[in-house]
This record gives C-alpha cells, sequence and structure tokens, in this order.
C-alpha cells in the first residue's frame, strides 16, 4: 500500500567509520516531493576505534556484552545528537545503525543502535533493523539505496549508473527500460583511510594528495583483482574487511604513497568493472567523490562522463542518509526495500522493524 507523503529523518552511519549523516526529506516512499536539513556527526577518535575494534571482533561477538552496550548507546547518542540538529519536524525517522558484521552466505547481517532510545528520544516512530529480512530470505542484504536512486532520477535520461563510494563501494544501474541492476562494486575508501590512519595518523587521505604522489604498483593491483570475487555477477555484496588479508599481503611492505596508489587504483578500476551494462553517464556520490585521485581514475577510465551527484541537483553527502528516510517510510506501508536484481532476493521484499515510543516504565513497542 501507498499512504500519504510524511517527513522523515534519516540516518546512516556507514562503513567508513567517519560518522553519523542525518537527513530530511518529504516523501511517500515512492516520490521524493522535497528534500531538507543534512548534517554530519564525525565520530569521537575513541568511539571509531571501538568501532573498528567491533568490526574485528564481530564474527565470534554475542549480543549483550558489556563492550558492545557501551560502545552501542555512545553511538546512539551521537545519533540523537545529529537528529536533534536537524530541528525541521519529522514523522518518522529511519535509523540504519553501524553495519559490525555483514555475512549474507552464512545469512548474517548485523547493525548497532539503540532503536527503542532514539524513539523514546524524540517520541516518533523508528524503522531499524533494515537488512536482515532480505538477508533471511536468501538475499545479499546490499545495497539497499537502488530504489532510492530510482526515485531521485525519474526525470533522467538513461540508462544511467549511480556510484556510491564509501568504506564500500556501490553501484545503481538504471535501464533505459525502468530496469535496476546493483552490487557492491569492491572496496571504496575504507581500506585508503586505514592505510593513511596507521601512517599518518590523520582519518583518510584528502584530496587524493598521497595518493597522487604514489606510483600504482600494477603487479599487486593484478594480485587484488584476482580475487573470486570479482569474478561473480551482480548482485553481490561484501563485508567493509573482506579484502582486508589480501590487502594486507598485497601492500604491506610498499611505502604509503605508493601503497594508496595501488589501493586507490583498485577502487576505481573494481568500479569500471562492475558487472552491469554501460551507462550514458556515470554520477559518483559518497567520501569518494571529495578524492581527487578516484574522480581522475574514473574519468580516465570511463569513455562517458564521470561527475558527482551534485550535477543532477542532489545532496552527495546526504544521499545515504535520505535514502534510510524513504526507505522508513516504505517500511511502514509495506512496500518493497529490495528487488531480486538489487539484492539477488527471490522475490521483491520489504523489510525494517518498527519500534513506536511509549511512555516512560512501559518499555518499547517493537513490531
Amino acid at each position: 500500500m501507498t499512504g500519504k507523503f510524511l517527513r522523515a529523518i534519516g540516518m546512516m552511519s556507514g562503513t567508513s567509520l567517519d560518522g553519523v549523516d542525518a537527513a530530511w526529506l518529504e516523501t511517500d516512499g515512492v516520490t521524493v516531493a522535497r528534500t531538507g536539513m543534512s548534517v554530519t556527526l564525525r565520530y569521537q577518535d575513541s568511539l571509531r576505534a571501538d568501532l573498528r575494534h567491533l568490526l574485528e571482533i564481530a564474527p565470534g561477538l554475542q549480543p549483550g556484552g558489556n563492550f558492545l552496550r557501551d560502545v552501542e548507546h555512545r553511538l546512539t547518542l551521537d545519533h540523537c545528537i545529529a537528529a536533534a540538529m536537524i530541528g525541521q519536524g519529522a514523522d518518522i525517522i529511519g535509523m540504519h545503525g553501524q553495519t559490525i558484521l555483514h555475512d549474507p552466505a552464512q545469512h548474517r547481517t548485523w547493525q548497532i543502535g539503540d532503536a527503542a532510545m532514539l524513539a523514546k528520544k524524540f517520541n516518533l516512530p523508528v524503522v531499524h533493523d533494515f537488512r536482515s529480512a532480505d538477508v533471511a530470505a536468501g538475499g545479499q542484504g546490499a545495497p539497499l539505496a537502488p530504489l532510492y536512486h530510482a526515485a531521485l532520477a525519474q526525470s533522467l535520461p538513461k540508462p544511467l549508473a549511480i556510484v556510491n563510494i564509501g568504506g564500500v563501494a556501490n553501484i545503481t544501474f538504471l535501464g533505459a527500460d525502468g530496469s535496476i541492476l546493483s552490487c557492491d562494486t569492491g572496496p571504496g575508501n575504507g581500506p585508503i583511510d586505514d592505510l593513511v590512519f596507521r601512517h599518518t595518523g590523520q582519518p583518510y587521505d584528502k584530496d587524493g594528495i598521497l595518493a597522487a604522489a604514489g606510483t600504482i604498483r600494477h603487479d599487486r593491483l593484478s594480485a587484488l583483482l584476482a580475487h573470486p570475487y570479482f569474478a561473480l555477477p551482480a548482485p553481490k555484496s561484501l563485508d567493509r574487511l573482506t579484502f582486508s588479508k589480501l590487502i594486507a599481503a598485497a601492500t604491506g611492505d610498499l611505502d604509503p604513497a605508493d601503497a594508496a596508489a595501488t589501493l586507490t587504483a583498485f577502487t576505481v578500476a573494481a568500479i569500471v568493472a562492475a558487472p552491469v551494462p554501460r551507462p550514458l553517464r556515470v554520477l559518483i556520490c559518497g567520501g569518494g567523490r571529495h578524492n581527487n585521485a578516484i574522480m581522475a581514475g574514473l574519468r580516465q577510465a570511463f569513455p562517458v562522463p564521470v561527475e558527482p551527484v551534485e550535477t543532477a541537483g542532489w545532496d552527495g553527502d546526504a544521499l545515504e542518509a535520505q535514502c534510510f528516510g524513504f526507505l522508513a517510510v516504505r517500511s511502514l506501508y509495506g512496500l518493497p526495500l529490495s528487488l531480486p536484481t538489487t539484492t539477488g532476493v527471490p522475490r521483491p521484499i520489504t523489510g525494517g522493524k518498527l519500534v513506536r515510543a511509549v511512555p516512560d516504565g512501559l518499555g518499547s513497542d517493537s513490531r
């Protein structure tokens, strides 16, 4: 079913581990009537470090431990602050949470964040846990942005590709016939960020300066691209750490600049090799569009225009957060969040869990 237009706050804390984005929009889950204010709240270094540690230990982690509860509480406090900064009024919140494990082959995906705490804070319904239903049904659980991309791009010429470069990169292909095809392409900023932090203490390669100072080691790049993931058809998805051991082996003995140049080329080559048809235009969103080395590599490799999504009138920093406001409304109305061609799920499937605020002392109403 569809319903009236609702004012939604979407919240996304991505695999880059840089912070939480919050964005306001008005939608009926099919059409975007308007977008509004967006904010990014950067994680404190201590929270980022603890989240990074959770990524490493998540495969053997059990819910309920003190460390996990503490990190989740601090993470949710940041979500509360970011949502309060929006200040435009809302009917519903979509909270993606922070992914600490994504292993669809084992039917596991795990995002942390206390939706009940957020619902109580703002006295609003909160939709969370967007990926579990898809994974339980046999899908990849990612990417989930394609239906939002399609809604935004209704009037744009097609075929069109939209590439999001976060910690992991993903692509949405929108065909002239209305078809949608998507997948995670490979690493995004994540391995580059990790390298730069280890060697400089900075959170990322600002403007791609370190990569630009280095030389691509094509022998190492070939070894990285030999990973079996790249032979798989779309749809397919990745965990933030899928390539960690391979990257360590391929670049661990390189000087930082050459390693950054090689990892940047890895991100670019994986995007260009994505198993989707060739578009007329490629639009780039996510933090990677600020990396001049990545953008230069993409423009050199693609035979079509490669542009930041701002050229289409979109906000590339707010897009993923907006997406989860859009998906929250779709979830509320029982509309699909994923399709066989976006996540590999057997049939179009809805998802998300709804938590409603209830008076103090009564717990939470989760359904």
